[in-house]
């Protein structure tokens, strides 16, 4: 894994830069990826934005060991994980993974398996921000069912 396949950061990422970057090898044959944005509800709550705040360093290698083990269960060419930190707003992208590999199969799994890891095992926090105010948000079953699988 390159010690550039994670980024953490406040600035917002371009998915065409990501997937060119992603698909630079001609033995590539698929690309999969996931971005996930900022919506306006969340489990009955109407939201109008989000704080994200991580753990410096633990995050990172949180990410990579996630990382490590998609590669030891996949075929994967390249692997990228950005998420954004700080206050976004409505339609903000939050998180980008993309996978690369010589076949779709391993691609679709590998970042199906890193997104459910990343919910689950790296250490971001959320805050809403609602019309009764904000709060943080707590983990999700069905987060903790989806990762469960890939056990």
């Amino acid at each position: 894994m390159s010690t550039d396949s994670i980024q953490i950061q406040t600035e917002d990422f371009d998915l065409a830069a990501e997937y060119a970057a992603l698909g630079k090898s001609h033995c590539t044959g698929a690309i999969v990826t996931f971005i996930g944005k900022v919506r306006d509800f969340n489990q009955g709550d109407s939201v109008s934005g989000l704080t994200l705040e991580h753990y410096p360093g633990m995050t990172e290698k949180s990410l990579a060991k996630i990382l490590v083990e998609a590669e030891t269960r996949w075929s994967i060419q390249g692997v990228k994980v950005i998420h954004r930190i700080g206050e976004l707003a409505l339609g903000d992208q939050i998180v980008f993974v993309g996978v690369a590999s010589m076949h779709r199969g391993d691609a679709f799994q590998a970042c199906e398996f890193i997104m459910d890891y990343l919910k689950t095992q790296a250490p971001f926090w959320k805050k809403e921000a609602t019309e009764d105010g904000s709060h943080w948000v707590d983990a999700r079953e069905t987060d903790t069912t989806a990762a469960d699988r890939w056990k």
